[in-house]
């Protein structure tokens, strides 16, 4: 029998990643010189924030994700800690509430408001004092809302109740004392219900989130395990950390047997912690390391051989940190997958890296965008801790469907031009695209005119987002700052916009390759 090479079909074997240009990287930003291994980077579709160094207590830079170029040295802080920040997360359902752990060992809650930062944030709305110790991770739970876990050199992790009155929270709901040693990372699975943990002490653990009960532990001697994110649904966990011989290794675990790892790889010698990314909507893998400009990525699969490589992402700008867009903040426009924010400490830079999938096709692809976490909780508060269990509440991304949003890094125009008729050879195309582009031009009418009574009243009273009768030259630079920041909120508006048309001009495309494509109309 002659040997067959296998060959093996994946629609993700092309995914690139393509860097952003200059002009859509955010320059100038004082990022933390902080040696704790994390992030130091949390994204949303409105905001990017970044923990950044500063003398005396610690801040972090909460800048709108439009806002790119050159940042302002005296951009405003969010400043309210008395110990560095050391990890910062969006709430997963609220695009304008964001939490920090720092070393004064305090958690807090701050409200961003919508229009963006005026001016430094001192105040949090919430404080949350447990921990004996400074407070290494924090992580929201993935389907109900307002709840919030705490890890902290104390070797505890806290569960919290967002959902009270109080503005100082003394006491958790919970606190799970499972751990000999600092906890190294935390992971859910998808309905939170149970919660992945790495330690110093060289184990894995897979906890109850509600009872804190363990339930599965590894101590395996050939891989010391630094960063463990759950596999989505397919009940697997992937660790990154060291092998015994202090090469960077990346293992792949059974959640319902730790004893063993189903498969161990080896990656190099560097000595920079790998991070683990998981996409579950794609089953892809990737995996950046601190101090790196590369990213591997793989696609995992339910079946051996578990862990498929496809590429490597190179740079020569080193990052120290990462953050990641929510699915619901893509580009769905240009294929995109995933998008990182590399934070390169070397150049004081945040560079916006996209990974895509190539396709000549410029319609919606169903088959890379299946129905993803929404930004709706599934659950109260309440009803978690009373054990209830529900799965995340889901959302399509295609464009003009109910709760859908796309933020695309570069919007390229396209010519209106693809919708004239002449480009049709049958009859019947011509006359209900001309039908169709009637239409339009009587709907397009109506939006100039009231777009143009709309200008006409706002012109007379405003100029570039600002009030006539306050539009006197600025006299200080408190003053200059608030009239820049309008400017830039009237320019994110517009961008906005410009998106919406964008994505009206594709639904546009879409129908009329549908009309060609009918057989009734052949």
């Amino acid at each position: 029998m002659s040997w067959r090479p296998q060959y093996r079909s994946s629609k993700f074997r092309h995914v690139f990643g393509k860097p952003a240009n200059k002009e859509n990287c955010y320059d100038g930003v004082p990022i933390t010189k902080s040696v704790h291994d994390n992030h130091f980077c949390a994204v949303n579709p409105r905001f990017i924030a970044v923990v950044t160094e500063c003398a005396g207590g610690g801040a972090f830079l909460i800048i709108p994700i439009h806002q790119t170029g050159k940042i302002d040295p005296h951009h405003p802080r969010v400043c309210g800690h008395r110990g560095n920040v050391l990890d910062i997360k969006w709430n997963p359902f609220d695009d304008f509430s964001i939490a920090s752990g720092s070393e004064d060992s305090t958690v807090k809650i701050w409200d961003i408001p919508k229009h963006g930062m005026m001016k430094n944030i001192t105040t949090a709305k919430k404080e949350l004092q447990g921990h004996s110790r400074r407070v290494g991770l924090i992580e929201w739970h993935p389907t109900a809302g307002n709840v919030l876990f705490s890890a902290g050199y104390d070797y505890k992790i806290m569960v919290w109740n967002l959902d009270t009155q109080d503005q100082v929270i003394k006491n958790p709901v919970k606190t799970i004392s499972v751990h000999s040693d600092v906890v190294l990372s935390m992971s859910f699975n998808t309905d939170g219900s149970l919660l992945a943990t790495s330690c110093k002490d060289k184990t894995l653990k897979v906890i109850d989130s509600h009872t804190g009960v363990v339930l599965q532990e590894a101590n395996c001697k050939s891989h010391k395990a630094s960063k463990v994110v759950f596999l989505g649904n397919l009940k697997k966990l992937i660790s990154t950390g060291t092998s015994r011989w202090n090469n960077r290794q990346i293992a792949l675990w059974d959640q319902d047997d730790l004893s063993v790892p189903l498969l161990e790889e080896d990656l190099d010698g560097s000595s920079g912690v790998p991070f683990p990314f998981y996409d579950p909507d794609t089953h892809m893998l990737y995996v950046a390391g601190k101090g790196d400009g590369n990213i591997r990525y793989y696609e995992i699969s339910s079946e051996k051989p578990y862990l498929q490589f496809l590429a490597e992402y190179r740079s020569y700008l080193t990052q120290k940190g990462m953050g990641i867009m929510p699915k619901r903040g893509l580009d769905v426009s240009s294929c995109e997958v995933f998008r990182f924010y590399k934070l390169v400490t070397t150049k004081s830079l945040i560079e916006p890296l996209s990974m895509i999938v190539p396709r000549r096709s410029e319609s919606y692809q169903e088959d890379i965008y299946p129905m993803t976490a929404g930004s709706e909780p599934a659950m109260t508060a309440e009803e978690w801790f009373k054990g209830v269990h529900k799965d995340p509440v889901l959302m399509s991304l295609k464009p003009g469907s109910k709760n859908s949003q796309s933020i695309p890094l570069v919007t390229a125009r396209e010519p209106l031009s693809l919708l004239e008729p002449k480009r049709f050879q049958n009859r019947i195309e011509q006359l209900e695209v001309a039908s169709i582009q009637e239409r339009l031009e009587q709907k397009g009418t109506k939006e100039e005119r009231l777009e143009d009574k709309i200008q006409s009243k706002t012109r007379s009273a405003f100029s570039n987002g600002c009030d006539l009768s306050e539009c006197a030259p600025p006299k200080t630079e408190n003053e200059l700052l608030q009239m820049f920041y309008r400017q830039q909120e009237e320019i994110r508006q517009l961008r906005e916009l410009l998106g919406q048309r964008d994505v009206r001009v594709k639904q546009l495309e879409l129908e009329i390759k549908n009309i060609r494509n009918c057989p009734g109309s052949c």
